[in-house]
């Protein structure tokens, strides 16, 4: 076993703990998910800084029996994020690409969300400043240890999940056969993407409400960055317009963001916007084995298709090609690849083609 495998040891205390309450929402003809929770032991973060345990949530749909495809949620999102109509309602149902009576697939919770370790759940400012690298090592040694799964057949994430399943292709490469990295791009964070993150970090951290992060209210600056950065990158232009052809309806599209419930803690919002502020997947393209199909869509706020990083580094991955959604009144720029509806043929067929790994089961 490896030093950063004994630093991650950790222990099972709950393989399924509950079945998740669906409701009508997940009607789907798929089974129901259950959650769990994995406790690492002693997990050290890329500061130096340690945690005698590091809780990491998950939820999982489908039997350990079948063949194992992971799942990584966005920034701000969750596990449960991704069980929706438009995403699992489209992929993991009888006949789906990701049809849960063959495939066991698991969605982590990221450090910093859902029922993860994060700084709300006490230590607030003084939870280690965490990032991708972190998230991804805790997620390899869930999966490894917590789970007993050496071998994927399949990554996708989405955004954050995008890049981490980046990261995932380098620092791993033996551990899947297909990594799906969508509405994201494997280089440095930079450019807009970054200088808006920051906008939100910057607006939490001058608020005189956060008190350093000791707050008894949630700081006001929280609900207004949290609108700000949605309209300007994500939504898609054209979906947007039609949202909002006139100023009173802009006006009124507005009124209802801000006024909408305010669901985050600040603390940890700004820590998950944070996390990403060294990610850069570039200097690890070369050791990618698995058979990568990276997915944006052109109207993507964030990964603009137009500065050519994609086209240019996707040349680096052996088996690397692009599927560009375009852009259209039905897309939603950055939140279009939340929509399964535009890729699921692409998955399916992957899943069918791809070479499977000479280890794997």
């Amino acid at each position: 076993m490896s030093m950063m495998m004994r630093g991650l040891r950790g222990v099972a205390i709950a393989a399924t703990v509950a079945i998740t309450a669906l409701g009508t929402a997940f009607a789907a003809d798929y089974p129901a998910p259950k959650t769990g929770m994995w406790i690492a032991k002693d997990f050290k973060f890329h500061t130096g800084e340690v945690l005698p345990e590091l809780k990491l949530g998950y939820t999982t749909v489908g039997e350990p029996s079948g063949e194992p495809v992971l799942i990584l949620h966005g920034t701000t999102g969750s596990a449960a994020s991704m069980l929706n109509p438009a995403f699992a309602g489209e992929l993991f149902g009888p006949g789906q690409p990701l049809d849960a009576s063959r495939y066991y697939i698991i969605l982590t919770d990221s450090i910093g969300a859902g029922t993860s370790a994060k700084p709300s759940d006490g230590l607030r400012a003084k939870f280690p400043r965490y990032n991708y690298d972190d998230m991804v090592r805790a997620q390899y040694a869930l999966v490894t240890e917590g789970l007993g799964v050496k071998h994927l057949r399949m990554i996708i994430g989405y955004s954050m999940g995008g890049m981490h399943a980046w990261l995932w292709g380098s620092k791993y490469p033996d551990a899947m056969d297909i990594v799906v990295p969508m509405a994201s791009q494997p280089t440095e964070m930079a450019s807009r993407n970054w200088m808006m993150r920051r906008m939100i970090i910057d607006a939490v951290r001058n608020d005189p409400d956060w008190k350093d992060g000791d707050y008894t209210e949630q700081p006001k600056a929280v609900q207004v960055a949290n609108v700000y950065f949605g309209i300007a990158t994500n939504g898609g232009t054209l979906a947007l317009q039609d949202m909002a052809p006139t100023r009173e309806k802009a006006d009124a599209l507005l009124d209802a963001r801000l006024k909408a419930p305010l669901t985050v803690d600040a603390n940890d919002f700004m820590y998950q916007w944070d996390s990403s502020r060294d990610y850069n997947a570039a200097p690890g393209l070369d050791k990618i084995a698995a058979t990568v199909l990276a997915i944006n869509s052109a109207d993507d706020e964030r990964n603009p298709p137009e500065t050519g990083i994609m086209d240019r580094e996707i040349k680096r991955v052996k088996n690397g090609r692009v599927l560009l959604i375009p852009a259209s009144g039905d897309t939603r720029g950055h939140g279009t690849l939340g929509m399964a509806k535009f890729y699921a043929k692409e998955i399916g067929e992957l899943l069918a083609t791809a070479p499977r790994a000479a280890t794997a089961p």
